[in-house]
């Protein structure tokens, strides 16, 4: 039976015997899979009948206001939160938290990650770790700094195949957070990354 998730699962389950919580930090370029990487975490959660939280910012309503989505268009049910302290508000049963786009959030996100973390939840946060002129993105470096587990992950190059590890914006908006998709960003290698004129 494959039964829909929801953003927040308060169904009657034991708590797991262990009390340690921890941190995954799921970061890279934009089209490099951590959303779907973040779901697979989500998901495998939800099998081992473990109640689960998923929460996204405000902001990134691209593809859907009440949900996770990836590029691929795999998702899941989430909660759109204006804040990290939302988060801390509402994941009072949660097992397994996922955050994803975390560098849409305020750098109180790292202090409610590790509260939660210190409480006992597996924290899985997803999100940039450059900005499109490759300066690191808050909070993700400080968050890398505190989690026990780090996946980096890399896109393809659009213009040469290669391993991408930079996100390149098409267009000339100036702004830090211009949130868009293919529309408006490329990945690319160090080799075909142009910096964008100040």
């Amino acid at each position: 039976m494959n039964r829909e998730a929801r953003p927040v699962d308060d169904s009657p389950v034991t708590h797991p015997t262990h009390k340690t919580g921890w941190i995954e930090v799921i970061c890279g370029p934009m089209f490099s899979g951590k959303t779907e990487e973040l779901i697979r975490r989500l998901r495998r959660a939800q099998i081992a009948r473990l109640r689960v939280a998923i929460f996204k910012p405000k902001i990134d309503n691209r593809f859907s206001e009440d949900r996770v989505v990836s590029h691929s268009d795999v998702s899941l049910p989430s909660v759109a939160v204006s804040s990290s302290a939302e988060i801390l508000e509402r994941a009072s049963v949660a097992h397994v938290l996922g955050i994803d786009e975390a560098q849409f959030f305020d750098a109180d996100l790292v202090n409610v990650c590790k509260e939660l973390a210190n409480r006992g939840v597996r924290v899985i946060v997803a999100g940039l770790d450059q900005d499109y002129r490759t300066v690191p993105f808050e909070p993700i470096p400080h968050l890398l700094a505190e989690a026990e587990y780090i996946t980096k992950t890399l896109a393809i190059c659009v213009r040469c195949g290669a391993p991408a590890n930079r996100t390149y914006r098409l267009s000339e908006e100036s702004e830090r957070v211009v949130v868009g998709a293919s529309d408006r960003y490329e990945a690319r290698c160090r080799s075909c990354y142009i910096k964008p004129k100040e």
